[in-house]
Parts: C-alpha cells; sequence; structure tokens
C-alpha cells in the first residue's frame, strides 16, 4: 500500500538529487538593482536556492520579514528567506553603549527577526549585542568595517560569540604580529570606495605567512571558538580580472537592465568601481586570492565550518549565477566537491540553526531538493542557469542540469523559472529601449 496515496510519482531515472541550497550571504535587492524581487526569486530557485540568509534587510526589516512569512506559506515563488537586519537599523542615530544594544537586538527579535548583520559599531555595544542575540538564540554575521578593524577584527568577535564572518575583512589583521594597522597609501580615504577596494589585496600580502606561527594559531583559535567562514569568494573576483566578470556569459539573457546599469562605474552604486581599475589593482588582488583561499581551506580542514554565499546584485554579479560561481571558486581553493556540496548545503543549515530541517536528504526533514539531469561532481558549471557549454557533432549546445527545484515539497521547473527571467529582462529591455541589446 503506497504511504502517500495523494503523492505524484516522478520519473527520474537517470537523474542526480542533492539537498536544495543555503546561500549564507544574499541581498532581495531594491529597484535600482531590479525590476522585481519576483525576478531575484526566482533566479534563486533556477539554481538549485532553496533558502537564504537575508543578511542586512536592505529594503527594510518590515519587507523582508513579510516577504519570509509569504515564503513560509508558500504563497509566492521564493525561496525561503531568513531575515538578518543590519545592526542599529531603525535607531535615531548610532547605537554607542550596550544598554541600547540590547534594547535594540531585543526589539528586533520581538518582531521576528532571524538576526543581525554587523559592520562597525562602538566595541561595548556590538560585544553586548552578540551577547543578547546568543542569549536568544539568533544569528550574527559581520563585515567587518576597515574603519574600526584596529579595535575589532574578527578574532575580537569571535571571541565576543560572532556566528560568522562575512567576506575577509578583519581576516589579515587578526593574524598581525609585526604592526597594529594597516599599511595604507598616503592620502587615503575610507569614503574613496575604489581605493578601499584597491587597499584590500595589498592588506592580504601584508599579514602572516601560510605555515607561520601566527597563521596557524590564527586558525586553531577561530576553529576552536567555532565561528563559521562565509567567504564570498565570487563577489570580489572582479577584483582580479575585471573584464571577466564585464563580460561573463549570462549576462545578455539574465541580467536587467536595472542591475546592469547599477553595476556600471558609478559613485552612487556600490561596488560599481572599475572606471579606472588597472594591472596595478589586479595584479595584488590574484596573489591575495591565493592566501585567501589557502586561509579557508585550512580553516576547513581543521574542522572549521565554510558555508556558500554569494552576495550578488554587486560588482557585475547576476543573482543565483553568483551562487554556482561561488563553488567554482572554493573549488578552486582546494575543496573536494563533496566538501563543497555539504559548505552549500549542511554547513549553511548549520549556520541558521536549521540543521533538524534542511540541508541534507534524510527522513523527516523538509523536501527540500535539486534535481539535476547531470553529476555535478564531475562539473559544477552544469549548474549555471545558461548551461555548461559543449560541442556536438561540431554543434555547440548548453545544457543547463537543474530541471527541478522542490521545496517545501513543492516542485518548481527550473527551465520554465529559467524561460520566465528570460522575459522579465527582455520586457525590461524593450521598456528602457534596449530591446536586443
Amino acid at each position: 500500500m503506497q504511504r502517500y496515496p495523494d503523492a505524484e510519482i516522478m520519473d527520474l531515472r537517470g537523474h542526480f538529487v542533492m539537498p536544495g541550497l543555503v546561500d549564507s550571504h544574499v541581498h532581495i535587492g531594491n529597484r535600482s538593482q531590479a525590476p522585481s524581487a519576483e525576478y531575484v526569486y526566482k533566479l534563486w530557485l533556477a539554481h538549485g536556492v532553496t533558502t537564504v540568509r537575508e543578511v542586512g534587510c536592505l529594503n527594510g526589516l518590515d519587507f523582508t520579514l513579510s516577504e519570509a512569512q509569504r515564503s513560509s506559506e508558500d504563497a509566492i515563488t521564493a525561496p525561503r528567506i531568513l531575515p538578518n537586519v543590519v545592526f542599529g537599523q531603525g535607531h535615531d542615530g548610532p547605537i554607542m553603549n550596550a544598554a541600547d544594544a540590547v534594547d535594540w537586538v531585543r526589539g528586533v527579535a520581538g518582531r521576528g527577526a532571524a538576526g543581525v548583520k554587523f559592520f562597525g559599531a562602538q566595541p561595548e555595544a556590538f560585544e553586548a549585542a552578540l551577547r543578547e542575540l546568543n542569549e536568544l538564540g539568533l544569528d550574527s554575521a559581520c563585515h567587518h568595517e576597515q574603519k574600526r578593524v584596529r579595535q575589532v577584527n574578527a578574532m575580537t568577535t569571535a571571541r565576543w560569540g560572532l556566528r560568522s564572518i562575512e567576506h575577509w575583512y578583519g581576516l589579515p589583521e587578526a593574524m598581525f604580529r609585526d604592526r597594529t594597522v594597516q599599511n595604507l597609501p598616503v592620502g587615503y580615504s575610507y569614503s574613496d570606495e575604489p581605493a578601499r577596494y584597491a587597499s584590500g589585496g595589498p592588506l592580504w600580502l601584508q599579514t602572516a605567512e601560510p605555515g607561520s606561527a601566527a597563521w596557524e594559531e590564527t586558525l586553531e583559535e577561530f576553529a576552536a571558538l567555532g565561528v563559521t567562514m562565509s567567504p564570498t569568494f565570487n563577489i570580489y573576483i572582479g577584483h582580479r580580472d575585471a573584464a571577466r566578470v564585464r563580460n561573463s556569459e549570462w549576462h545578455e539573457e539574465f541580467t536587467a537592465p536595472q542591475l546592469w546599469d547599477f553595476f556600471e562605474p558609478s559613485p552612487e552604486s556600490h561596488g560599481s568601481v572599475y572606471g579606472d581599475w588597472g594591472t596595478e589593482q589586479e595584479i595584488p588582488w590574484r596573489q591575495a586570492y591565493a592566501k585567501w583561499m589557502h586561509f579557508v581551506n585550512d580553516f576547513k580542514n581543521l574542522g572549521g565550518r565554510v558555508t556558500a554565499g554569494s552576495d550578488s546584485g554587486f560588482i557585475y554579479k547576476t543573482f543565483g549565477f553568483g551562487l554556482v560561481e561561488e563553488l567554482e571558486l572554493l573549488r578552486e581553493a582546494g575543496f573536494h566537491p563533496l566538501e563543497i556540496v555539504r559548505a552549500a548545503t549542511l554547513a549553511g543549515a548549520e549556520l541558521t540553526g536549521l540543521d533538524r530541517e534542511i540541508g541534507s536528504i534524510e527522513v523527516g526533514k523538509r523536501a527540500d531538493l535539486v534535481v539535476l539531469s547531470e553529476n555535478p561532481l564531475e562539473n559544477l558549471k552544469v549548474m549555471y542557469g545558461h548551461g555548461a557549454l559543449r560541442y556536438v557533432d561540431g554543434t555547440a549546445t548548453r545544457e543547463a542540469a537543474i530541471k527541478y527545484t522542490i521545496k517545501n515539497g513543492i516542485v518548481f521547473d527550473a527551465e520554465q523559472l529559467r524561460g520566465d527571467v528570460k522575459r522579465i529582462v527582455a520586457e525590461e529591455k524593450g521598456k528602457s529601449g534596449r530591446a536586443g541589446a
């Protein structure tokens, strides 16, 4: 007797199944980055993403909570959304003491926030907020703002109980032994974003060397503290090759004109910094990547948790595509393909406290699955929405292997989602007079 008589049976012989992907660092995007939230959600689902950790709630906590609720009720076509609001959002001015920090955390927790994302904050307030978040069992993430990193680097916050270190900020400084501040160019201004990004690569070249005492003791303490690393390698790869990210193959069909305009060099758009980005900026970043990747891989090998996060919507990174690119970069960092799958599934579920519900294929867990026509362990490129390029009998073809994304047992046809996105992009180009562009 069939246990679930109303269940739909799918014949998936010859296919591959993996857990739904958890993107540990996303932003839904605003009207200057996307024509609609639908555009973003369908790109995520089309790439197998069933859960996203929205770090920032930059459209406002109320909007993100509403979208999270609608997604949990399966009222919209969207991944599961976990709102992590920016520290201090909605507060009248910066939070400068422990009491105000605790009150603010309790307030957003009462409204339903899943956690808090920090940039930089007054140290007393920062530590108190983290302590309260941990008392409440809520998530926390930090992009360590470089203005504050002399006072508060990644090791400082890990000791305070931070759950995840986002990007790379604060890591080189945690290994400083022959200096206390970054060696920045004379005249450096943090408010000059191209200069700020250009300083990042050289910063990695100022810190400890792989295998040194400082390197090893830092890694060992991070691992012992239980902090997670969400490196988002993909969002910065334009720093080592700007031409590559400008000319990614998927832009024509999948990047909406609003997003493309946001990407183009402009002081008004965060991360749009490649107006005068040359060889002298790229070479240090190529060297830095080797060191940064070595550090993250060593951390993983010590038992540290590493997740896959994309941070798309900035620096020529299109939603959905950025996460697959992140998987490729974890491979470049030295991760085994199975370790990459774990980073993109169970590790993200563990970080967000959802590992009893999602992150692996087990009896009793939610039906969050990705069905593929090819094995991604052999070639991660088959997961891209525009497909992996093949030549068959002299003819170029593309095969997008993700066929279905299943969230909460609801089956989404990935090919249909990709078609929806392409139609949205074509319509938006038509409205802007760029049809066929």
